[in-house]
């Protein structure tokens, strides 16, 4: 697969999401919505899993996951992601009323932009040719453009140029500097990408809510960690 070919998909789905949404999203039914985000759920869960359960030694990702999500308090990364939707959604009003346009492009472009699955997924896109989370990406990105778009009309289109932008960067950095990450590396970067995705799979079934932008500094611990490791002959 073409680098890159994960970003092209990722927008055109946000694009169709938004068109589909601007002239049937209203007349879809609430318990069909909720039927198709309970699918989505179980389907990521199954790919975390599967993520996950490529580390080639459980304790790494344990340390990774546990320092990573410790630094992500610490930092309070979660609460930064909110405070800068709230901000945003105070920039857009006008008169006590928010701007349909501008608050549909800075919602859903923080929802398309930020988080786990953007991340990682243009690793593997850029470093790998792997398409396969922002393909899920894609799917969850098309039907919350879908939503989106019934509710707060076509400015979601303009998120579509933030998941060009964002993710087609993350995907060059990944391809650059791809050559420098051993098997070792990146499979321990990918389980603990599997836990982040997975905290996302619990979130869409709304079984429990977690902060999933604190686990990010995980997926920084896991690869210095396990290059560590593998240098010293532990892995």
């Amino acid at each position: 697969m073409i680098p890159g070919a994960g970003t092209v998909l990722n927008t055109g789905t946000v694009i169709v999401g938004t068109t589909i949404g601007l002239t049937l999203g209203r007349v879809i039914p609430d318990s069909l919505q909720r039927s198709i985000r309970v699918a989505i759920g179980l389907f990521v869960i199954v790919i975390g899993l599967q993520m996950a359960l490529k580390t080639r030694n459980p304790l790494v990702l344990l340390i990774s996951i546990l320092v990573g999500v410790v630094i992500g308090e610490l930092l309070r990364l979660d609460a930064g992601v909110q405070a800068i939707g709230a901000w945003a959604e105070r920039r857009v009003h006008r008169g006590g009323q928010p701007g349909r346009v501008s608050l549909a492009f800075v919602t859903t472009s923080l929802i398309f932009c930020v988080g786990p699955l953007t991340v990682l997924g243009s690793f593997l896109d850029g470093s790998r040719g792997d398409i396969t989370l922002l393909a899920i990406k894609s799917t969850l990105d098309g039907f919350t453009s879908l939503v989106f778009a019934a509710t707060l009309g076509w400015g979601v289109y303009l998120s579509a140029g933030s998941v060009l932008l964002v993710q087609g960067v993350l995907t060059l950095l990944a391809f650059l500097i791809h050559a420098r990450l051993s098997d070792v590396v990146v499979a321990e970067l990918t389980a603990a990408g599997g836990i982040a995705v997975l905290a996302i799979g619990l979130g869409l079934l709304e079984l429990k809510s977690i902060k999933v932008a604190n686990f990010l500094p995980a997926l920084l611990i896991a690869p210095l960690l396990a290059a560590f490791l593998h240098g010293i002959g532990l892995l």
